[in-house]
Order: C-alpha cells, then sequence, then structure tokens
C-alpha cells in the first residue's frame, strides 16, 4: 500500500511540474505540427535555430556518428549537437520519422522537463518523509525555479535540469556494484545527449558518489571501482560521440565571453532581478548569464530556516555525506571563478594563466555550475526541516511554496509577454517573388561574409530550410574560426573574379560584400539587386528563364 500511494504521489508530482509549466508558457507550445512561436523571432533566435539544426537532421539519412549534421552549414556545418536540438531527442523522433513527422518537438520537451523535475523532487524527498505535503511542496519548489524556467524560456536543452536531480538521488540513495554503475553510465550517456553544460555537472556528482563508496570499506570493490572509474566517463564519451561533438575541427571556446567573464555574482541568489517582486533589487554582474541564479523568495527562506533547523538539531548525517559536500565546494569554486564578482565589482583572486583560462573557456557560462549547488542546498534544508518538525514541516513548506508564488509574479508576467500565441506557422520574412523563383532555379544561397549569426543569417537560414536550399547561413552553438575565415577568403575571391559557384546565388551583407560583387559581375547575364531591403547576385540569372517547375 505505502508502494501504490508513492507511485500515485509521483503522479501528482508530475501533474503539479505540468501546471506549473503550462501557467508559465501556455498550452499552445504543444502541438508538433506548430512552429508559430519559435519562428516567430518574439523570443529570440535560438528557437530558430534548434528547428533549423532539427529540420536539416530530420530530412537527411542516418551517418556516422548518428548526430552528423551536414545539411546546414555547408563548409560550415558540424552535427545536430551544436545546433542545441538535444540530440538524445533528435534521435528518437529521426527514428519514428517513418511513421510520424514532426516539426518541432521542444514544446513537449518543456513540458517532460517541468514533469521530470517535479518526480525527481518527489522521489529525492522520499529518502527523508513518506508525508505527501511535504514531499509536494519541495517538488512545486524545484520546478518554480528561475534556474529552470528563465532557460526553459529560451536555452530549451538547459532545462534538462532533472538529469541533476537524478545525480543527486543516486548520491543519497544506497547502493553499489555493478548495477549502480551502469545507472550512472546511463546517466551520464544521456547528459551528454542532451546539453554539453549539463554533463560536467552530473560527471561531477558521479566522482562524488563514487569517491565517498571507493572510500567506504563495506561498499568497497577494488577491481569493480576501477572498471567503473574507465566506463562511466566513457559513457559520456560516447554520448558526446553519438551526438557529434567531436566533428567540430575547432573554436570550442565560443566567440564571446571567456571563462572569467560571466561568473556567479556572490549576490546573485539574493537579486531578484526580474523574476521577484518582494525583495529589493540589488546591482550584481552585468553579463549575460546574470538574472537566473535567484531560487525565489520561497526558496531562500526554505533554505534559511532549513539552516536554522540543522544548526540547532543533529548534524551528525552531514558527515556521511562528505563527497558529495567537497564536489559542491569544488563546483561553487568553478562558478564564482577566479574572477571574484561582489555586487558587480569583480576581484582577481587568483591570476591564472592564459592556458588555463583559455581551455577554461569552453565552460565560460561559469555562473550554471550553481545549479547543483542550490539544488541540493534546497534538498538538505527540506530534510532538516523534516527531521526537526516531523509532518508539520509540510505545512511549513507548502507556506514557502505560497510565498514563492507570489514573488515570482513578475518573473511569470515577463515569460507570458514573450510566449504568446501565435498562428502555427509564420510567413516566410523573405517575401518578394524573387526569393520564390530564386528557389526554382538555384540549390545553394550564400551569405557573405558568412559566419556565427552573420547579417541576414535568420532570414536566408529559414528560407533556405523551408525551401530545401543548401545555405552556410548558421547560428550554431560553436563555429571553428578557421573554417569561418577559409570560408570567406574563398568566396571573396570567387566574386571579385566573378567565378561564380554552380547553382549558387548570394545576399550580400555588407559593402565590401557589394564592392566585389559589382566588380566581378556580367550585368548581361548576372542580376544584382536589392529585394526586401537585401542586396542579391544571382548569376547567370538573365540568361535562364523563369521556371515552371515547383517549388522544392
Amino acid at each position: 500500500m505505502p508502494r501504490v500511494a508513492s507511485v500515485i504521489g509521483g503522479f501528482a508530482a508530475a501533474a503539479l511540474g505540468v501546471l506549473v509549466i503550462h501557467s508559465a508558457f501556455g498550452g499552445f507550445i504543444l502541438p508538433p505540427s506548430d512552429t508559430g512561436w519559435m519562428l516567430s523571432g518574439r523570443i529570440g533566435p535560438d528557437p530558430v535555430q534548434y528547428w533549423l539544426g532539427w529540420t536539416a537532421f530530420a530530412r537527411d539519412e542516418w551517418r556516422v556518428p548518428p548526430g552528423a549534421n551536414p545539411g546546414w552549414g555547408m563548409e560550415l556545418a558540424s552535427s545536430v549537437f551544436y545546433a542545441d536540438a538535444i540530440p538524445l531527442v533528435a534521435f528518437a523522433f529521426k527514428a519514428l520519422r517513418p511513421l510520424v513527422e514532426v516539426s518541432q518537438y521542444w514544446g513537449l520537451w518543456i513540458y517532460a522537463c517541468g514533469a521530470l523535475q517535479a518526480v525527481m523532487a518527489w522521489l529525492l524527498m522520499g529518502r527523508a518523509t513518506a508525508d505527501p505535503l511535504a514531499r509536494l511542496a519541495v517538488a512545486g519548489l524545484f520546478v518554480m525555479q528561475p534556474l529552470l524556467l528563465g532557460r526553459l524560456g529560451g536555452h530549451f536543452a538547459l532545462g534538462g535540469q532533472f538529469l541533476l536531480l537524478v545525480g543527486l538521488w543516486l548520491c543519497v540513495v544506497p547502493g553499489q556494484g555493478v548495477r549502480r554503475a551502469i545507472a550512472w553510465a546511463l546517466l551520464m550517456a544521456a547528459a551528454a545527449m542532451v546539453q554539453a553544460y549539463i554533463l560536467p555537472m552530473v560527471g561531477a556528482l558521479w566522482a562524488a558518489d563514487w569517491l565517498a563508496r571507493a572510500a567506504d570499506r563495506d561498499r568497497r570493490r577494488a577491481a569493480l571501482a576501477g572498471a567503473e572509474a574507465l566506463s562511466v566517463p566513457a559513457a559520456g564519451i560516447a554520448g558526446l560521440w553519438a551526438g557529434g561533438f567531436f566533428l567540430l575541427g575547432g573554436g570550442f571556446g565560443g566567440t564571446w565571453g571567456g571563462y572569467g567573464k560571466m561568473q556567479l555574482d556572490l549576490l546573485a541568489p539574493f537579486d531578484r532581478g526580474y523574476w521577484g517582486a518582494l525583495l529589493p533589487d540589488i546591482e550584481t554582474a552585468g553579463h549575460l548569464e546574470a538574472g537566473n541564479s535567484y531560487p525565489g523568495l520561497g526558496a531562500l527562506a526554505v533554505i534559511g530556516l532549513g539552516a536554522l533547523a540543522w544548526a540547532t538539531g543533529p548534524r551528525g548525517a552531514l558527515r556521511r555525506h562528505w563527497a558529495l559536500l567537497l564536489v559542491l565546494a569544488g563546483l561553487l569554486m568553478l562558478a564564482v571563478t577566479h574572477r571574484v564578482a561582489i555586487g558587480g565589482r569583480e576581484f582577481e583572486v587568483l591570476p591564472l594563466p592564459d592556458w588555463i583560462v583559455s581551455r577554461a573557456d569552453a565552460l565560460r557560462a561559469s555562473e550554471r555550475f550553481f545549479w547543483p549547488v542550490l539544488y541540493a542546498a534546497l534538498f538538505g534544508a527540506a530534510v532538516a526541516l523534516v527531521r526537526r518538525l516531523g509532518r508539520r514541516a509540510g505545512f511549513v513548506l507548502l507556506a514557502g511554496l505560497m510565498l514563492q508564488a507570489v514573488d515570482l509574479r513578475p518573473g511569470f508576467a515577463r515569460l507570458h509577454h514573450y510566449f504568446v500565441v501565435q498562428p502555427p506557422t509564420v510567413s516566410l520574412r523573405l517575401s518578394d517573388p524573387f526569393w520564390l523563383e530564386a528557389a526554382r532555379r538555384y540549390d545553394f544561397v550564400r551569405v557573405v561574409p558568412t559566419g556565427m549569426q552573420a547579417p541576414n543569417w535568420e532570414e536566408v537560414a529559414v528560407y533556405a530550410a523551408t525551401l530545401e536550399l543548401q545555405t552556410d547561413a548558421v547560428y550554431l552553438a560553436r563555429l571553428d574560426p578557421r573554417a569561418v575565415e577559409a570560408v570567406n577568403a574563398r568566396v571573396a575571391g570567387l566574386l571579385e573574379r566573378g567565378a561564380h559557384e554552380a547553382r549558387t546565388f548570394y545576399v550580400l551583407g555588407d559593402d565590401a560584400a557589394l564592392a566585389r560583387a559589382r566588380a566581378g559581375m556580367d550585368p548581361a547575364r548576372d542580376l544584382l539587386e536589392r529585394f526586401n531591403d537585401r542586396w542579391v547576385l544571382a548569376p547567370g540569372w538573365r540568361l535562364q528563364p523563369a521556371a515552371n517547375s515547383p517549388t522544392r
């Protein structure tokens, strides 16, 4: 009977998670055929990137590695991993494509993240209490989190934070042997195929659990521990390989920012930003990652009361989790970085050699490493309250959840501003009849110059994907700068000499490209005009009769 009640409670937690997500984002994001909310531009360019990556990947044949995605980017193409299209989910829907085609799966993903986040919080609290009120209240606090909702508001893959809760659960639940190693290996592989930042966080939690078991004489198995130390990281590497991580030749540090420039301000957890209504706004770091480390006043209250309950009660339980505490401290240091920020002011506490910083640039958005620290603190505080107050803790935690809901009204209103009902599909922004005719005459369209979010990239890329042309108009999580430089140099030379590529036309993004196009064109055969306020060079246009074939 208790097991049945726990299962029912798990479904209730999932329903609570779905309710929170629905209240934040609405139900119109769910239909897999509706892409208007992603492509309207209202929530920024990132959802456009995800759709473009998935669209090219879904149309292509299976390759080795499975995440290879040569259909988007031409010479700059890499993989579905760098399109941030959640390879694990992309693989599943591509495999199902002979049975069902989906234009977008991110609405389903957003709802699944809320449900799974709540279920994992329910399971975590089940380690401390059977009280359904306490467990559901904590589930609500874990879902009604700016750390989660802020990411689901645009960086969808980063909403897979339930994987961190799975890692925390494995750290606190008893277990050993082959089954524990397999569980960690599967979790590492899944994290690698969801989002690159989640993988090292899960890896750190595994290291904590492995170290704790290796140091425990009752749980230690030397041979198995050695095998696990090799196989679990290997599973993560295998997941990266499958997603196409290793297809990129360079540029892993990104094209902007850098380690130590998007760090966790020490006051960030207390800065309500655009999320909270009840605390005063305080100055913190102003980088692009700032603003989403505020856990909400309800969560802060629970953490504060939990700390008080722990300080005035028995404290021996923490000693059992020394390895987890050590790893969480390390993650916190990684989030803070060597350039400590306090109230927006930076202090370089520990100068690091350039070669270390350049390698750490791959994890430039270091503030994110605060997530497992916050989740562990919230879970630990809730456990301390339960052990101190017994069943009364459920009412305290429920009050915390209600306070959280009241405090986060501005944050929810902000999400409502961006996530508004859109038509199921949106019209192409390149609406001049020229573009439709060009899609019949050409197979390739380039933006000149190309690069990360080059001028006209979004309009051209969506146009190309919709009408099934190849293009080098890209926005990917990482680009190889050497490949970008080589493409731009080669195309610039071709334009200047008039040696245009076969079945290719060019959208010119700056004066230099326009000057080269003019220098190399033949007015008797080539077209150089503006369409939708964009300069276009269409080689051989005047020699080709208008095509009567249907658009691809």
